[in-house]
């Protein structure tokens, strides 16, 4: 249940994303972001890396019982005070019953604050979505759904091994907006093999029609032990060209800038504003079975706490927080930083200076934040800005002292 990246690893269990943690005499966490994550998929998809599994069946009581006991356990140990959002990732968690997602949210609610009104998000693949199992998830306590529509062309699902039809997205889409109104997500996959930039774009502005108010982009990375992966590296796949993947990118961006949306981080697109220091990450148990041993034994499936040192508490405000439209406000950054400003670390000569001139980075009196042209290369940027942050907070004539601790996990 604690911090753990959503882009690339996603493990059975409950995570939380929040400011602090109470072992070993550091602070507790005041408000938490809450991720449970259903790990089973009915099957995987052939260009999908993450921690997933495809079983013949689920024992969905035990899984939702070790998800609320986990839930409850770190929630105790981090000592949050109150859950501000809560997230339902996989896998597939529309394959979950209504009732298991309604047992995890009153675990949580009977743990802490879960105030009225809390975003609570729901991914739902359009194969595992049909109108009454979407109201019931409502009826739950979801309000919010990110729906992986990944595409609206059937050769394209196809390519990526999809189990629905484009027919079957628009439809769950349609049917989620009624249900969900101003509270409907869509995921799009671009760069696939063979894809050109016009068939990316009336792609696009299809869904532009569908969507409600947000919209998430990816771009399709290959990933070793994936199907689509060894097609393009064994050459019966065209390999994307890097300067096509650039050219789909700043389209969407205009198209959808263009529509009234706000580009508020690097794949996300909503028409209303949306939006936390991290101060520990937890490696849980990745395989379910073993995990909810785990939970049943001594209440979560933790194997590994580390505690993050202030360094790198700041490198993850600086790679998270210019992802983002705004960018790293002074007030942010010194939340984290009291003694070390944005000023002295990104405004003295160096690598930071060099993009400013070079037209990617911007700080003046807001903060640090990407060009609408640096942000398209972010990633680019970060090595050189994460070592300039390195050498501000610890000079060549002083080595570095790295506070973070492992914690063996349990209560």
């Amino acid at each position: 249940m604690c911090f753990v990246s959503l882009r690339k690893v996603r493990v059975a269990g409950a995570h939380v994303q929040g400011c602090g943690c109470s072992e070993g005499g550091v602070p507790a966490i005041p408000h938490s972001a809450l991720c449970p994550q259903w790990p089973y998929c009915r099957k995987r998809c052939f260009y999908c890396s993450f921690n997933k599994y495809v079983v013949p069946a689920v024992d969905e009581a035990a899984m939702g019982a070790c998800l609320v006991r986990e839930a409850r356990t770190l929630l105790r140990l981090s000592q949050v005070q109150s859950v501000t959002s809560v997230f339902f990732g996989g896998g597939t968690p529309s394959l979950a019953s209504p009732r298991t997602i309604a047992a995890v949210l009153e675990g949580v609610a009977g743990a802490v604050h879960l105030p009225a009104g809390t975003e609570i998000t729901l991914e739902a693949n359009p194969s595992s979505s049909d109108t009454q199992h979407l109201a019931d998830f409502k009826a739950a306590g979801v309000n919010r759904l990110s729906i992986g529509v990944q595409s609206l062309n059937d050769a394209e699902l196809r390519l990526l091994g999809r189990e629905h039809t484009a027919a079957e997205a628009r439809n769950t889409v349609e049917v989620a907006r009624r249900l969900f109104p101003g509270r409907t997500s869509l995921d799009l996959i671009f760069g696939l093999p063979g894809q050109s930039q016009e068939a990316w774009t009336r792609g696009l502005e299809e869904a532009l029609r569908l969507s409600d108010d947000h919209i998430s982009l990816y771009q399709l990375t290959l990933e070793r032990g994936t199907l689509l992966a060894a097609q393009v590296w064994g050459g019966a796949l065209p390999t994307p060209a890097q300067d096509l993947l650039a050219d789909m990118y700043q389209a969407a961006r205009a198209v959808l800038v263009a529509a009234g949306f706000r580009h508020y981080e690097v794949s996300n697109f909503a028409r209303k504003g949306e939006g936390s220091c991290c101060r520990e990450a937890r490696v849980q148990t990745l395989e379910p079975d073993a995990w909810m041993q785990e939970v049943q034994s001594r209440g979560h499936g933790t194997r590994r706490r580390v505690v993050l040192s202030p360094l790198e508490q700041l490198e993850e405000v600086l790679v998270l927080g210019l992802r983002t439209d705004e960018g790293i406000t002074h007030a942010r950054w010194q939340h984290v930083s009291p003694h070390l400003s944005l000023e002295a670390v990104f405004g003295a000569p160096g690598e930071a200076k060099a993009l400013q001139q070079q037209g990617w980075l911007v700080l003046d009196s807001n903060g640090l934040r990407c060009t609408w042209e640096g942000l398209a290369v972010l990633d680019s940027l970060l090595p050189d800005l994460l070592c300039q942050l390195q050498r501000c907070w610890a000079p060549p004539a002083t080595p570095v002292h790295h506070t973070a601790g492992t914690v063996a996990a349990g209560p």
